[in-house]
């Protein structure tokens, strides 16, 4: 969580959490449902802000209600705000470079190649406002020269090659043994790249490196052993670079950019990865191991919430910046393994199969047998959770331990402990293994053993051996060694390292603590870049490592130019206009801009144990539902009463079998017809419920359905009700709000389809044979209220969408179906993809798309050139964040105003990118959505409309106000609807594959940890096929 409201984790809320978390028709400053949002799994680590709903997209409400007042605004106070006037001469000679080179080939106009298009020009619309940017500048010296190598661990003795935090440690040692002479002149990224100040007299035969723990002197006798190759890779100029940056001539090319980005992100990083105090999770990320207690929060159940920094190196026009951000994460509490273990068990109802997957892959340090160097200083003995123990560990050995049970404890748990020869343990397995290195005797402490072979208990075991009585013999042993070769442990011997982080998924009392923690104000945030961040990162003061390189950090955030557009009006029914105020507006005394038609429609109200039901009986409950119905007729849906439904009763075991006959009696009832949409009534905080309506209903049965959380839905209040309509409105396939024509560009004239493309992956902890999901909507006619969509699944983690002109052809087919003919113009937001991927998307996706419009539209269309295409990337998970600089230019929650876009001063003069926040965020800070156009034919081929000077405008005033026309708001989102919506389905597509990412691990596992979806379940494109009833509908909205 990086300190905002914004990046995607995929969060597991439902679709009704979502929609009830918007702000309400009736009320725009309501409390809704987003909030700091999860960066990777639902629940490991989140960005602090809120206000983006809970993948971050600003727009979708509020974990909290925050809104402060004016009198409440603080801006980010670093001093006087002086732009760099350097680097806007350069930006404005590029763009007239630019602007010349265009003037000279527009006899070349027609010669189309899939190549990134350059900057048309830089945006001019909207007062123009300073803000504050979360980068620093990075200066080196004029000649600095980095000599590049590549590192390769070879595999070990037994053909593996180490990974991880073991690889780290290979070359630590590599660095202190073989390259020490160098001194600070190395730095890495301790997995597989050096880079050297000075050119290194590379050993041609490779270094051995024999493996020793921190804290040991001298390797142990029979320590493993690893070889290292170094190869030269490369010679990079910095200040090649940098003039690259700072040239302002249309051709100019520079192919080592990347390479040189990577090597300076090394040399920053080197810093925060090889200190010992600091925890650094994956690349960028860094948090302080014994964070004071202001940036650290306990969560609960063995978990707790540290507050640290991302940073990265970037290039912008004519310098070099680092960004720096905020970052909140949850870790493992370190200290005693057994309090980590009773806290996470108190919290979860003793679930042992869900404690597994907690502990696995946790460091400890076994405390139960000491050793000393020769400094006296105690040597920390490292061992790795393997999970519990298990009924089948060991089943090859000749004498395989005794588990009763899965999580097992120390009475219960027997291994094999063997006769006594020379002094060692002579065991199949067991504690005795714990004493070091394979093949390593222990040291002896207490008793010895018992001298003839027998099983003993790990209870027994440690009384008799270490004299330690284990003082919780209930609490599960944890397994140190092998499914194979177990190892086993009390947890009273354990203590957990500092510095870990969980992605295990946060409970919602977590999760809300997070919140707490992270939500800051954003001027906060800007304070702690400037004191702590610095810190840690190793920027003030400058670390050694910098000083060696010739490098130094300003300690200044810098200063952009921004502008804040104008908001656009939104009208309802009779061009009655909603007045909005800070992106937001209320539904008071308007209508649908169209109405639709409810004639028949029922209710499912599903009861579950524990959850008390909100009405006695079905007469309590049709008071809830008449006062509804008159809700649905007054924001203009002309509903009928509500006919008889059903109340069925589900348990944990009964859920599927349950919700599938209830559906299934609605669309095969002998007299009645099946209803046009169904209302669900559930229970609060049951996704599996939720998840398995929502596949019977889209994937099944083909049933409408809207579903509604029971308690709230009983207090029939008026903004509830309203925000439940305007789903009710859109899935019916009517209009909800719509802008001026003269607001939306080309698109009024009904030539252009607006698509949307995302792509969601399997999170951690999801089964193995999880799949990716890809996802397509698309406009069907001017109005760009309905939006239909389709999905696939293919193998996990393809960034690009592999039949993607499939996808296409669904859409492009419907829309020929809505309007005679194929569209003349596609404009496709492309959510989903990261910076270093945009040419893949030129490469991989772009002929795809071709293909598919080549197959359906007429040859005389594709020879005239048709459809025009225009690919736009929506970028959300990027650290880019911006201050107000005066208190004038923010919101109520003091960010930037909504409408803000910045194409200046954090960008490259030419690339065609921009940043744009188009939502408030309600607390917290707000994430702009960053816009980079990897393919144009659409706005390059029309002529420009006063007010707008080049396409750039046109571009950003028409993404800016699509972002009012997202039908389940009463306010501005802060990504485009195409590329929302998308993102919706994908979501959707994880509750019909629920099993596979998201499994429930079962309470007694055998043989070994597996979710709900079982071993064996492989994804099937049918459970993600939607019913032809409901295909053309907003299913997922």
């Amino acid at each position: 969580m990086s300190g905002d409201s914004s990046e995607r984790g995929r969060g597991r809320g439902r679709g009704r959490g979502r929609g009830d978390g918007l702000p309400l028709p009736f009320n725009p400053r309501a409390r809704g449902r987003g909030g700091p949002q999860f960066q990777g799994p639902p629940a490991g680590h989140r960005d602090e802000q809120a206000g983006a709903g809970g993948r971050g997209r600003g727009g979708r409400g509020s974990f909290g209600r925050g809104r402060g007042g004016p009198g409440d605004v603080q801006v980010f106070d670093h001093g006087v705000a002086q732009p760099d006037m350097r680097v806007r001469r350069i930006e404005n000679e590029t763009e007239e470079t630019f602007k010349l080179a265009r003037s000279k080939s527009r006899q070349q106009k027609s010669a189309l190649s899939a190549s990134l298009p350059q900057r048309p020009g830089f945006g001019s619309q909207g007062r123009a406002v300073m803000l504050w940017a979360n980068y620093f500048e990075l200066l080196s010296d004029g000649d600095l020269l980095l000599y590049r190598y590549h590192i390769e661990i070879l595999p070990d003795q037994a053909g593996r090659t180490p990974t991880g935090k073991k690889a780290k440690r290979i070359v630590q040692l590599l660095l202190e043994e073989d390259l020490a002479q160098y001194g600070q002149n190395i730095v890495t990224d301790f997995r597989s790249t050096l880079i050297s100040r000075t050119e290194l007299d590379v050993n041609e035969e490779g270094y051995t490196i024999r493996y020793r723990v921190e804290g040991e002197e001298d390797p142990a006798p029979n320590a493993r052993t690893y070889r290292i190759r170094l190869q030269d890779t490369a010679t990079l100029t910095v200040s090649e670079l940098v003039e690259f940056l700072t040239s302002t001539q249309a051709g100019a090319l520079f192919g080592s950019k990347e390479e040189l980005i990577q090597a300076l992100n090394i040399i920053v990083g080197h810093h925060p990865k090889a200190v010992s105090h600091i925890a650094s999770v994956g690349a960028n990320k860094h948090f302080d191991r014994a964070a004071p207690a202001s940036e650290k929060m306990s969560l609960g159940a063995g978990l707790q919430a540290v507050r640290g920094f991302f940073v990265s190196v970037r290039a912008a026009t004519a310098r070099i910046l680092v960004n720096v951000q905020v970052k909140h994460m949850a870790f493992y509490d370190d200290g005693p393994l057994e309090r980590v273990m009773t806290g996470y068990l108190r919290e979860h109802g003793q679930n042992k199969a869900k404690l597994g997957n907690f502990l696995k892959r946790l460091s400890i340090n076994v405390t139960h047998i000491s050793r000393k160097n020769k400094s006296g200083h105690q040597i920390p003995r490292i061992k790795v959770i393997m999970g519990l123990a298990m009924r089948d560990d060991g089943r090859e050995l000749q004498h395989p331990p005794i588990v009763p049970e899965f999580g097992a404890g120390a009475k219960e748990v027997q291994f094999f402990l063997g006769e006594q020869a020379g002094g060692s343990t002579g065991g199949d397995q067991g504690p005795a293994k714990t004493g070091g290195k394979k093949g390593k005797r222990p040291p002896k402490a207490g008793p010895e053993p018992p001298q003839e072979g027998r099983y003993i208990s790990v209870y027994d075991f440690f009384q008799k051996t270490y004299n330690i009585t284990v003082k919780d013999p209930r609490l599960p042993v944890v397994n140190v060694g092998s499914r194979q070769n177990p190892s086993y442990l009390p947890a009273q011997v354990c203590e957990v390292l500092p510095g870990q982080p969980s992605s295990a998924k946060l409970t919602p009392a977590q999760t809300q603590q997070m919140i707490r923690f992270a939500v800051r104000k954003p001027a906060r945030n800007a304070e702690s870049i400037v004191a702590s961040g610095t810190q840690i990162l190793g920027i003030e003061p400058t670390n050694p490592t910098l000083g060696a390189f010739g490098t130094t950090v300003t300690q200044r955030l810098i200063t952009v130019p921004g502008r804040v557009l104008r908001s656009p009006d939104v009208k309802y029914g009779g061009s009655k206009i909603a007045n909005t105020r800070f992106g937001s507006w209320n539904m008071q005394s308007v209508q649908f801009s169209t109405k639709t038609d409810l004639p028949n429609w029922t209710y499912l109200w599903v009861s579950s144990q524990g959850s008390p039901d909100p009405w006695r009986n079905e007469q309590e409950l049709r008071v809830s539902l008449d006062a509804f119905t008159s809700m649905l007729k007054e924001v203009g849906v002309a509903a009928s009463g509500c006919r008889l439904g059903l109340h069925i009763f589900v348990n944990a075991g009964s859920v599927e079998t349950e919700i599938d006959a209830a559906i299934h009696r609605f669309t095969s009832h002998p007299k009645n017809p099946p209803p046009g949409l169904l209302l669900v009534i559930l229970p609060p905080s049951d996704t599996t419920i939720y998840n398995r309506v929502k596949y019977a209903c889209d994937v099944k049965e083909g049933l409408l359905n809207v579903c509604v959380v029971g308690p709230r839905f009983a207090k029939a209040n008026d903004q509830y009700f309203a925000n439940v309509a305007l789903k009710f409105n859109l899935k019916l396939g009517g209009r909800n709000q719509f802008l001026d024509n003269s607001k939306l560009g080309m698109l009024p004239e009904g030539k252009t389809m607006v698509v949307g493309i995302d792509i969601t992956h399997p999170s951690p902890g999801s089964s193995s044979n999880a799949p990716s999901v890809a996802s397509i909507v698309a406009s069907v006619d001017q109005w760009l209220a309905q939006w239909p969509a389709d999905l696939q699944i293919q193998p996990a983690r393809q960034e690009m969408i592999l039949a993607l002109d499939t996808l296409l052809k669904s859409r492009l087919r419907l829309w020929a179906k809505r309007n005679g003919t194929y569209p003349e113009n596609i404009l496709i937001y492309r959510d989903g993809v990261s910076e270093g991927q945009y040419n893949l998307v030129l490469e991989k996706e772009l002929p795809a798309l071709r293909k598919a419009c080549e197959e359906v539209y007429p040859a005389v269309k594709t020879k005239q050139g048709m459809p025009h295409m225009t690919i736009v990337v929506v970028g959300k998970r990027h650290n880019t964040r911006f201050y107000p600089v005066k208190r004038e230019d923010a919101d109520r929650s003091s960010n930037p105003l909504n409408g803000t876009v910045v194409d200046r001063g954090v960008t490259e003069a030419r690339n065609w990118d921009f940043f744009l926040q188009a939502h408030s965020a309600i607390q917290g800070t707000a994430r702009p959505a960053h816009y980079y156009i990897v393919y144009d034919e659409i706005f390059r081929s029309r002529r420009v409309q006063s007010p707008y000077l080049n396409a750039a405008d046109a571009l950003e005033d028409l993404t800016h106000n699509l972002c009012y026309l997202f039908g389940r708001a009463t306010k501005a989102v802060s990504i485009c609807p195409a590329a929302y919506y998308a993102d919706l389905v994908c979501e959707r597509a994880r509750c019909y594959l629920s099993g596979l990412f998201d499994p429930t691990p079962v309470a007694s596992p055998a043989g070994s940890l597996v979710g709900g979806a079982g071993p064996g379940q492989l994804a099937d494109a049918g459970q993600v096929r939607i019913h032809e009833n409901v295909r053309d509908a907003m299913f997922y909205i």
